[in-house]
Parts: C-alpha cells; structure tokens; sequence
C-alpha cells in the first residue's frame, strides 16, 4: 500500500492545453510564443535546461524580422556579433578569397545579421516564451505520444527529472524536438537524405585572428578536400570551428578525436594561418548522419518543424532562420485547424508547401557546394541578369517573401549546367566522387561517441 502511494504521489493530475510543444530551441519557442499570444494554452516541454551549449552560431538576416515580431530584437543584438556577410575561401582558385556582403542582395532592406552563442540566444527566446505565459516544463522528457481516435487530439507522457511524471491532453502537438525527432521516430518517418551524407567535427578557440573592420564578425568558409571548414566570431571572444566532411573520410580515423581534428584543420593552410595563435577552450564534439528528413511534415492533430521535419547542412548557416519561420507557419495553421476546423486541410496543406520550399532552395545549391563547377561560381560571381543579387538573398535566407529573385535563381542554374557540360570530364569525375563522398557507414555515429 505504502508503495502505492508513493507511485501515485510521484505523477501529477492529467494537463489540459490547446497545444502542447516538445522542445524549447528556436522553433519551439517561436510556435510557442506565436500561439499563446494568439490566445491559446500552451505548455513547452524541453528535456534539457537553459542555458545550454548548441551548435549553429550563425544567423542570417531574414532571422532579424522574425526577433522584431517575438519582441526579442534588442535583447539578441545586446549579446551578438554583427555579420555583415560571407566570406568563401578557396585553395584552388587564384584569387582566393571571395567576400558576399548582404547589403548587396536584391532587397537592400536586409544588410546585416548576427553571430550567436545559441546557449544565450536560446535562453533569451526561451524567456520570451515564459514571459508571454507559455506552461514551460524545462527537465521534462516526453516519454510517449499517443493520439485519440476521432481527432480528438493527444495524450502527452513526460518524465521529469526528479522522477515526477506528467500526462498532457492537447488538441495539437508540435514537435519541436530537434535532432530526436519525437514524432518521426514514433511514426518511423524519419530517414537518411539519400542525396547527402554528412558529419561535423567542432569546437571553439580563443585567440584566432579575425577579419578586420567591419567584416570581423563575417562568417568564413574553407574549402578542402574532405569539406569545409566553418569560421564563426563570437561576441565574447571566442570563435567556434568546425569541419563538415564526408563518411569516408572519418572512417580513416585511427587516433582520437581531439589529434583528428588537429589534423584535419591543417589540412587548410588559409585557416591555419587563422588559428595560429589560437587556444582551444572548448571539447571537440562531433555529430555523424548530419543530413535526414521526415517524410511529412504534418499529420492528424500534429505538425513537425525545424530539425524535427528535417536538417541537410549548416554551410549556408540556414538552420535556425528555417526553424524560427516554421514555428511562425505552424502558429498559422495551427490557428485555423483550432478555430476553423473545416480550413484545416486548406491550412496544412499551405505549411506542408511551407515547410518544404525552405530545405528545398538551399539543398539545390548545398548539394552542389563542393561541385567545381560552383566553387568557380562562388569565387567569380557576375550580376548577369541580377544572379548574384538573387544568390545573395538565398545566402540571406530571403526565400518566402516577394523578392523576384527565382527568375534570376533559374538562369544560375542555367549558367551551372551550362559550364559543366563544357569542362564535362571534370563534371563526370566530381560526380564519380560525390557518389563516394555521400556514402552511408552504418557504426559511423558509434565510432563518433566512443571519441
């Protein structure tokens, strides 16, 4: 008897919401804080607690509108990095760097951005999301989702960490969960991108040498055989390095992890050159299988968004712009299907539209990234029929808005095929390797843990 009173004590009475949200990154704060203003009753439940170290420092300046509507702007710009633009670097070309300012998109109303360290980025949109009277849960670990017949919405079992456990009933679940894709796993609709295979090995360094002026804050991109380097300043000093690289190579690791990496920056000598006087102050981490999606982005009484639906590659820093604007696209649709049930399928079928077009405008370009044919497109860009101008508001994340850039975004393209057709022995051999490069090793995310 005694046990069973202790059992009962253990659990809390069952919670009514009109939305309940898995996950307090960037997305499930913005979906959060969007629903609660709009009157509904939202409880965030996040398995971790805030401040906690994220990788993805880098914004884009389409982020910059998005903070305005939270009400977060000020308080992001206290703690950031002014970004300006991009910095390309390149071992094979003869000029070899290229800069991209932002200021030189097709919409000059978005020049800058910021670098973040997302522990207190997160943190900040987290407040937020308290502050506008979101039932926040931090230690709370969804355990189960299980949904009603009828479409009479969920049932939500959490664990927190003091062993306390929570039942939910929500009318809509947003999953938010990140890179544990919550509901993808649930419904097994999560797998490997077959078009792009991916890991990252980073950490962060005091002491690098930065850029000077008003491009110190930009973020660098160094190619190298194996991938690409990112070069990221932070506010506080420090500056977060990382190699996204393809499987093969990994495989190759015989020595740990922190001599790995060692070695695998040298291989850059442009970023060496960087790193010279630089200190590591951070673990190295790394992070395989970095490209997946899920095969749908919504379902009966739920939606995905973020690195829940899907994650391809952070080289155009598109990430955390992709999941803040689908928290906004999840607020919207989630607003009909409460109050106007018969627009739901209409809404749903707009977020799925949404939530799609995003991945799908930088993957054509991240899947080409390390194709020679578009390194020399990065290293050389000409405006001809205002191509770079649309570029540069891809790069700026400017995709779901009014700016007419596809038109020029399709002669681009025109201009890639174009050129590789003319060097086409080069082209055949660079897909010869992408095959290679994307190839999928099955204990590589073991090899990865075990350091």
């Amino acid at each position: 008897m005694k046990e069973q009173l202790i059992a009962a004590g253990d659990s809390e009475a069952r919670h009514q919401v009109d939305v309940l949200v898995i996950g307090g990154g960037p997305a499930g704060t913005t979906a959060a804080t969007q629903l609660q203003t709009r009157g509904f009753r939202v409880a965030l439940l996040e398995k971790d607690h805030h401040p906690r170290f994220h990788i993805g420092e880098s914004l884009l300046p389409a982020n910059l509108p998005l903070l305005e509507k939270l009400g977060v702007a000020d308080d992001v710009k206290a703690i950031a990095m002014e970004k300006w633009g991009a910095e390309f670097v390149s071992p094979w070309h003869a000029q070899e760097t290229q800069t991209f300012a932002f200021a030189e998109a097709w919409d000059k109303s978005m020049p800058m951005a910021y670098q973040v360290r997302r522990s207190e980025f997160d943190e900040i949109l987290m407040r937020n999301t308290r502050s506008k009277g979101v039932d926040v849960r931090e230690g709370c670990k969804v355990d189960a989702v299980e949904f009603l017949p009828g479409g009479e919405g969920a049932i939500v079992s959490a664990t927190h960490e003091d062993g306390r456990h929570s039942t939910w009933q929500a009318r809509q679940v947003v999953d938010a969960s990140g890179r544990d894709t919550v509901l993808g796993s649930r419904f097994r609709t999560k797998t490997r991108n077959p078009r792009h295979n991916s890991a990252a090995l980073y950490a962060h360094f005091s002491g690098a040498r930065r850029l000077d002026g008003k491009a110190q804050g930009n973020i660098s991109i160094f190619w190298f055989e194996h991938g690409w380097f990112w070069f990221i300043p932070l506010a506080d000093g420090t500056t977060s390095v990382g190699a996204v690289v393809w499987p093969y190579y990994l495989k190759r690791r015989d020595k740990p992890l922190e001599a790995f990496f060692a070695d695998t920056l040298a291989m850059s000598p442009a970023l060496s050159a960087r790193l010279a006087d630089a200190t590591r102050v951070s673990a190295v981490e790394a992070t395989g299988n970095f490209s997946y999606s899920c095969s749908q982005t919504h379902g009966p009484n739920y939606v995905l968004i973020g690195d829940a639906f899907a994650f391809i590659d952070p080289v155009f820093s598109s990430g955390v712009m992709l999941a803040m604007q689908g928290g906004f696209f999840a607020a919207d649709a989630l607003e009909t299907c409460l109050r106007q049930p018969a627009k739901a399928s209409q809404a749903l079928a707009l977020f799925d539209r949404q939530m799609r077009h995003g991945p799908r405008a930088f993957s054509w370009f991240i899947y080409r990234v390390n194709h020679p044919t578009m390194r020399d497109l990065f290293m050389g860009p000409r405006n001809v029929l205002r191509v770079k101008e649309a570029l540069l508001s891809v790069l700026a994340g400017d995709i779901f808005g009014r700016t007419p850039i596809w038109p020029s975004i399709a002669v681009l393209k025109a201009i890639f095929y174009a050129a590789s057709l003319k060097h086409l022995g080069r082209t055949l051999a660079a897909r010869a390797l992408r095959k290679r490069q994307i190839q999928v090793h099955d204990d590589l995310q073991t090899e990865m843990r075990q350091g």
